[in-house]
């Protein structure tokens, strides 16, 4: 799905809210119906309504349990049901044996990981010593896993995450009484920089669940300057509020001619073997740099060296900034942050008389061309041993009858 996401959290966001808003939007539900049933947890069922919330209709997604397990309540989540103790290395193992793609597991392990660390700061133990109460019961298994598994078959561009709506007062909840935020969510706001904005509501709006998965998928990317709404997901929470209790997820369709922001990281090497500078750059392609060269500069002592300069979005900026230091011998790397004026991309796979391929149709300010995949024309010379550049002439007439 080519878009932007963007999560308005102006009441809060728990994880059966966020599935209802995904699957609302256009997320599979067989897919996730199918990746919950491959996780080998029994004693629960989904149920998929449509509720009334002060007047707005929305997705209603829950999980009710049918077997006995010791009691705990799950705040905005809405599962007030029984819950098991696990511990991380359970959760990790019932993912990892789960018919989950890459990504998706990827994603609900790294949520998970947000609350393990920060439940274990709240209560002063290691990461490996949390008993997972509320997040590591079937409910909450399901909603982790179940928002992974929408969000890789969505597919969106990036996610943008609004500031998180939250309540204030007390919430009861397996650890006693707690103030609002609950520690485990304070503590994930301020370990992952989220914003939280409190509101007059008395209650939780805001579960640990839910600020792990604004966590671990918010890019840190602005909203495009200019779009179109291309859909809207309402997930309904289980709360009376005064304000309706659910979380928005709309798809935005950047417009042509958009301006986003990129950092540019440059360092001056001049003591790397030219091997591990070409290690060095395909370490940062694969790592999701969007461009990176060398320039050849003539440094301190009149020693000649090497320019290195890296293009990436915002967010990926540590990253690779941690390739360079680990490969390469340099001790600094300046970077800035700049705007960019790009054109509307969207790929699009089609088939050939040569084969299956693909590539981007380019478009705005008066530009209209496609450019072919380059993986995809060097797969299809390789495999019939043709010229490079009749596969690549033979993709482009292909591709142009689709722009």
């Amino acid at each position: 799905m080519s878009g932007v996401l963007y999560f308005d959290c102006a009441s809060g966001i728990s994880g059966d809210m966020t599935i209802g808003a995904l699957l609302d939007l256009g997320a599979d539900r067989e897919k996730l119906i199918h990746a919950i049933d491959s996780l080998g947890i029994d004693g629960y069922e989904l149920k998929f309504d449509r509720v009334i919330k002060n007047s707005v209709s929305a997705f209603k997604f829950d999980v009710m349990l049918t077997e006995h397990h010791d009691h705990e309540s799950h705040g905005t989540e809405g599962h007030h049901h029984h819950h098991g103790h696990r511990h991380l290395g359970d959760i990790v193992r019932i993912i990892e044996g789960g018919a989950l793609t890459p990504r998706a597991s990827e994603l609900a392990k790294k949520m998970f990981g947000v609350v393990a660390e920060a439940e274990a700061k709240a209560h002063g133990v290691e990461v490996e010593q949390v008993h997972f109460h509320e997040v590591g019961a079937v409910d909450s298994i399901i909603d982790i896993v179940g928002t992974a598994v929408c969000i890789d078959d969505l597919d969106p561009e990036y996610v943008v995450i609004s500031p998180l709506s939250e309540g204030q007062g007390y919430v009861n909840c397996a650890h006693g009484t707690l103030p609002v935020p609950v520690p485990a969510v304070a503590n994930i706001a301020a370990a992952h920089g989220l914003k939280l904005r409190i509101t007059d509501t008395m209650g939780e709006m805001v579960t640990p669940t839910g600020a792990a998965i604004a966590a671990v998928l918010s890019s840190e990317r602005e909203l495009p300057r200019e779009f179109k709404i291309d859909r809207i997901g309402i997930g309904a929470g289980t709360r009376e509020y005064e304000n309706p209790n659910v979380l928005r997820v709309m798809l935005l369709k950047p417009e042509e001619g958009d301006v986003d922001t990129v950092t540019e990281l440059e360092t001056n090497i001049d003591d790397c073997t030219p091997e591990a500078m070409g290690f060095v750059m395909d370490m940062l392609f694969k790592a999701g740099a969007k461009d990176a060269y060398f320039t050849g500069v003539q440094m301190k002592k009149s020693r000649p060296g090497v320019l290195l300069t890296v293009i990436c979005a915002p967010e990926d900026r540590r990253k690779m900034e941690d390739i360079i230091f680990t490969h390469t011998s340099t001790i600094g790397i300046r970077y800035r942050e700049m705007k960019r004026s790009v054109l509307k991309r969207e790929k699009i796979e089609f088939d050939t008389e040569l084969g299956r391929a693909g590539g981007k149709i380019v478009s705005g300010r008066g530009v209209h061309r496609f450019v072919p995949e380059y993986d995809d024309v060097k797969k299809i010379a390789e495999e019939r041993r043709l010229p490079f550049d009749m596969v690549y002439s033979a993709v482009k007439r292909e591709g142009e009858g689709h722009v």
